[in-house]
């Protein structure tokens, strides 16, 4: 299955010092990426929080950055503000290529992440793709999570669980923005609250808070991150109190709109 990725953004990334300056930036070990593989990054500030979610390649010693397309010029920003001397060419491509996803399917010039889903770039459109909403689906499946602009600067890496099996962080590269907050809560911590699936009958959007009954907190339990729709019920991801999983969930402050963990 192929999916078109409408509304995502692609960089390029060229010149002498873009390895260096990359692994310098995000959280995964660039100096791992083979030719055929997808690797996904979190670009973070100074205190952990993630900017952005990156799905990163490279190909004919170009790299690329494959986001949402809300946080395009707020990544540009900082990437370019952190280049600073370095032999480093940032341009935006995503008007010369159709971006597509995919799933247990073989496909020519694709970058591979766990084995099963692929991405790839094409300079054509395509026939026979399914729409994003169809990926988004396959993605809250699997507990693949995404950041948009609404949701940036909001999570350290280890909410959207992207420590775990280092799936988005290599706790034995060198530093990045972030970095010591990151690798202080890996050794010395333990994350308070992690991605879950849940369910709901009622209408979810993202950032919606996740609440629970008499919590002590004057902060919401969780929030809401990624969501599809399936008929009449809603699936989404949410990063959620570890503490409070066993407890009723309810969507922002109406105990009425309950919400159902997805027990795996």
């Amino acid at each position: 299955m192929k999916f078109f990725l409408k509304n995502y953004s692609l960089l390029r990334i060229e010149g002498r010092d873009s390895k260096d300056f990359l692994n310098g930036q995000f959280t995964n070990n660039i100096y791992s990426l083979s030719s055929d593989s997808l690797q996904l990054n979190a670009y973070c500030q100074h205190q952990g929080k993630i900017i952005s979610l990156l799905w990163t390649f490279t190909e004919d010693e170009s790299y690329y950055l494959c986001f949402h397309s809300s946080l395009l010029e707020v990544v540009i920003n900082r990437l370019n503000m952190f280049k600073m001397m370095s032999d480093v060419r940032i341009e935006d491509v995503s008007n010369q290529f159709f971006l597509y996803a995919g799933v247990d399917e073989q496909q020519a010039n694709s970058f591979h992440f766990k084995s099963n889903f692929f991405l790839f770039k094409s300079k054509q459109k395509l026939d026979n793709f399914f729409e994003e909403d169809l990926w988004n689906k396959l993605c809250i499946e699997k507990g693949i999570p995404e950041i948009y602009r609404d949701t940036s600067e909001q999570f350290i890496p280890q909410a959207l669980n992207l420590d775990i099996n280092e799936t988005g962080v290599s706790f034995t590269k060198g530093c990045y923005p972030g970095q010591e907050v990151v690798a202080r809560m890996h050794y010395l911590g333990k994350p308070k609250r992690r991605l879950f699936r849940f369910t709901s009958q009622f209408e979810v959007s993202i950032g919606d808070n996740l609440n629970v009954k008499d919590s002590k907190s004057l902060k919401s339990s969780g929030q809401v991150i990624r969501v599809t729709k399936n008929d009449t019920e809603y699936q989404f991801l949410g990063v959620f109190d570890v503490g409070h999983i066993n407890d009723k969930i309810f969507l922002n402050t109406d105990q009425t709109k309950l919400v159902y963990l997805i027990h795996e």
